[in-house]
């Protein structure tokens, strides 16, 4: 009689396979298992007492009455919560548009800042200029000059739209902090890889784009995903102008009541809004980790 070897379980596939784990085996691996289960109910137990302390310490605080009905009311929560959701639409707009120009005019400044010869010195020190000045200058001062002093001037066919000059200062300053960004993946690639590059044949601006920048990107993934989780919380920021987003629709509600219900409202959807993309970026890291621990390609 023929057994079919899809049909052994796994005690009889290791039989069948001539291995059989020893007893010290089975025993570290039961001793993994209850550590485990040990470590997890340490875990919670701890996160339950702490959240039950702050609870308690909160609760009773004298001011905590007045607190909660100033910041905690459920009426102004379900008034303020479908005017912020609307508000916010404007934000994930700013975030996939203005996040899609940080990319490419961050590659092009740390492109520029990564070319040889003195014949680039020019624009070599126009990238250094312009990344040192941006990063340098707070982004709630950069919205107000383009937001207030860009309108101020009065320049024909110049856009006075508060949603667009809001997102032309976020993409001046992020695109300073990604083009740093680019520009250390770009310094990490080992000059062999030019060498080699250059030793088949491919000139420096084909050496640059299928050998050094596919490197240089891949290994600045983590932070760059880091910048974008920045970015869409600060597209919150463009509402100084007077745009409608989720922060702006808050304010109104906060204004005509007096409750400050609706800013933890606005502040939870954007947490909300952020939690995936930090997690994705803490997957996204480990996972370079990993590979790189392997000896596999970063």
């Amino acid at each position: 009689m023929t057994v079919h070897k899809e049909e052994l379980g796994s005690g009889e596939h290791e039989e069948a396979d001539g291995y059989v784990p020893s007893a010290r085996r089975l025993e570290r691996e039961r001793h993994k298992r209850a550590r485990a289960r040990r470590a997890t109910a340490i875990g919670a137990l701890s996160t339950l007492v702490t959240a039950v302390v702050l609870y308690l310490v909160v609760v009773n605080a004298p001011g905590w009455q007045r607190t909660k009905e100033t910041f905690f009311d459920l009426g102004y929560a379900r008034e303020a919560f479908p005017k912020v959701l609307e508000g916010l639409w404007l934000n994930v707009r700013l975030l996939l548009i203005c996040g899609a120009a940080v990319l490419v005019l961050g590659m092009l400044i740390a492109v520029a800042r990564t070319l040889r010869g003195p014949v680039f010195f020019p624009l070599r020190f126009l990238a250094a200029a312009y990344t040192d000045f941006f990063r340098g200058l707070p982004l709630i001062i950069n919205l107000m000059i383009v937001v207030l002093g860009v309108p101020a001037l009065r320049l024909q066919g110049v856009t006075v739209d508060p949603v667009l000059l809001g997102g032309t200062a976020l993409t001046l300053t992020y695109s300073a902090y990604v083009a740093e960004v680019f520009r250390a993946g770009i310094e990490s690639v080992h000059p062999s890889q030019r060498a080699a590059a250059r030793s088949l044949g491919l000139n420096n601006r084909q050496t640059l784009r299928y050998v050094v920048l596919p490197q240089a990107v891949r290994r600045q993934v983590p932070p760059l995903l880091n910048d974008l989780v920045s970015l869409q919380k600060d597209t919150g920021l463009v509402s100084i102008g007077g745009a409608v987003d989720a922060v702006r629709a808050a304010d109104i509600i906060v204004g005509r009541s007096l409750n400050y219900t609706p800013y933890i409202v606005a502040g939870l959807v954007f947490v909300a809004l952020t939690i995936p993309m930090t997690r994705f970026t803490d997957w996204v890291t480990a996972r370079m980790d990993r590979r790189q621990a392997q000896g596999g390609a970063v």
